[in-house]
């Protein structure tokens, strides 16, 4: 035997039994046995996958789905075919839920199944109840089709023969959305279909439910629902639901604010107004210009002094300076309340702010003065206008001939007549006639008669009251004769 057979041999005598081992660093081999075994294993592990696809069930509304793609888009007078009509009385109310609710049917396709569904009613073995309702406005209501939403949710809540309590709603509401988002939608959307149909008790339920169960109020929503009472004049309920506002811890915007001020104003309660706005400014909501002059406006209407001084402190407190707004206001409250020389000052003060003060503000001042009989300050005043650039219409002539006449002052009452024909400004019957009775009052018949004549020029309807006065003032000066040619039969 060889040397190395012999090593060979001691060496085999020596090895230990080899155990098996698969996959590892000292043996790369496999045992063809356990491969084969491991690709049995895999195989089968895809049959079965296999086998459990082809194990999913079919949707529960199968059949229908053929159904809902040929739901017409338009309505159409054609009768239903055997078919559609055996497979509506198949209906089932878990059928239209599932099927409404399912995100492989687009909304509006949905959208088109309920209203074929209602429109075929008669054929459906039960009534489509509000579940199915809630289910497709919540699709609608995410997909952001809120006019559509709106439109069913009306059918369910304000309609008198498919009304349901808003209990119900709410209820049937928790169980139909889950998303707090979408959910948030709906509860908005009844406030606005419960205020637009006049249901407000309904609005106060929904906003303490959304209070009590943490659902985001939408302040707008609440502001649209705040103009819907002031259009009611349902004042206190306007109050009211303001304060229920503030109380959930809604942040109220100074529109809502405004609205709530405006329906005080003009409901009388100047002071409660100017009180509210107090009482927000406490609380950090700070009103602006548009509050404030709602508040100047009613108090000049109604010569409110006391209270329009308490606001104008409250304005300068705030940092809100006058707009052309407030002073127009303050202007028209002071001259129709007799304060003119206020009025003016107020004038003068825009325009050293550079602002552009209108002619209907001038002619306020200048008719309040002639009111008064102060024609001096009504002459200086329309010559300040025309310093100022400042357009003088027939309003503001009507004004000082009106005020001229009143006061004896025929002459220059004629000077502004003759002014305002060389400016070209249109003469009318309402200043001629006042010219007229003028003249025959102070006796100045035969200008009267020029006038009378030149109404008939100008085809003016002759005023007879004015035909009188002329003849009357003819006659004082024997010229009745003449007068009762010229003027006609009475």
């Amino acid at each position: 035997m060889s040397p190395k057979a012999k090593q060979s041999t001691q060496m085999g005598k020596q090895r230990p039994k080899p155990m098996l081992r698969i996959n590892t660093k000292n043996n790369r081999k496999r045992n063809p046995e356990t491969s084969v075994s491991k690709s049995k294993m895999s195989f089968q592990n895809i049959l079965r996958t296999l086998n459990t696809v082809k194990r999913t069930p079919a949707r529960p509304y199968q059949e229908f789905i053929e159904l809902i793609s040929k739901t017409p888009k338009t309505a159409t007078s054609k009768p239903l075919n055997t078919t559609t009509i055996s497979l509506l009385s198949k209906l089932k109310p878990n059928s239209i839920n599932l099927i409404l609710s399912d995100p492989k049917f687009k909304c509006s396709k949905c959208l088109l199944f309920f209203n074929f569904l209602l429109k075929n009613q008669s054929f459906i073995s039960f009534k489509i109840d509000l579940h199915a309702h809630l289910t497709l406005i919540c699709r609608l209501l995410k997909a952001r089709k809120f006019t559509d939403a709106e439109e069913i949710f009306k059918c369910i809540s304000v309609d008198e023969n498919f009304r349901y309590p808003f209990s119900v709603i709410a209820s049937a509401a928790e169980i139909c959305c889950l998303e707090p988002r979408v959910k948030a939608k709906l509860f908005n959307l009844m406030i606005k279909v419960y205020s637009d149909s006049e249901s407000f008790n309904q609005v106060l339920e929904t906003l303490d439910f959304m209070k009590s169960n943490g659902i985001q109020i939408d302040e707008r929503t609440c502001t649209v629902h705040l103009l819907a009472l002031n259009r009611r004049d349902e004042v206190q309920k306007g109050l009211d639901f303001f304060y229920r506002l503030l109380e959930s811890g809604t942040k109220v915007s100074v529109y809502s604010l405004t609205v709530v001020v405006d329906g005080l104003c003009r409901s009388g309660e100047i002071k409660r107004s100017r009180e509210l706005v107090e009482e927000m400014v406490s609380v950090g909501t700070k009103p602006n210009i548009i509050t404030f002059n709602t508040i100047v406006d009613a108090c000049a209407k109604r010569w409110n002094f006391p209270e329009l001084d308490l606001i104008l402190l409250v304005m300068e407190k705030e940092g809100v300076a006058f707009d052309i707004k407030t002073y127009q206001f303050l202007i028209d409250g002071f001259t129709s309340s007799g304060k003119v020389e206020e009025a003016e000052r107020l004038v003068g003060e825009m325009h050293d702010k550079g602002l552009k003060v209108n002619t209907y503000s001038y002619n306020l001042i200048i008719n309040g003065y002639c009111r008064l009989g102060s024609m001096e300050s009504a002459h200086s005043l329309f010559r300040k206008m025309a310093e100022r650039s400042t357009f003088q219409n027939a309003d503001t002539y009507w004004a000082l001939i009106n005020g001229f006449c009143k006061v004896g002052a025929l002459g220059l009452a004629m000077e502004y007549l003759n002014e305002m024909q060389k400016k070209g400004i249109e003469l009318d019957n309402v200043i001629l006639n006042i010219l007229i009775d003028g003249l025959c009052n102070k006796g100045m018949a035969d200008e009267a008669f020029q006038l009378q004549a030149l109404m008939v020029k100008k085809a003016f309807n002759a005023d007879l009251s004015g035909c009188k006065e002329t003849v009357n003032g003819l006659s004082k000066l024997n010229q009745a004769e003449e007068a009762n040619e010229d003027a006609g039969p009475n």
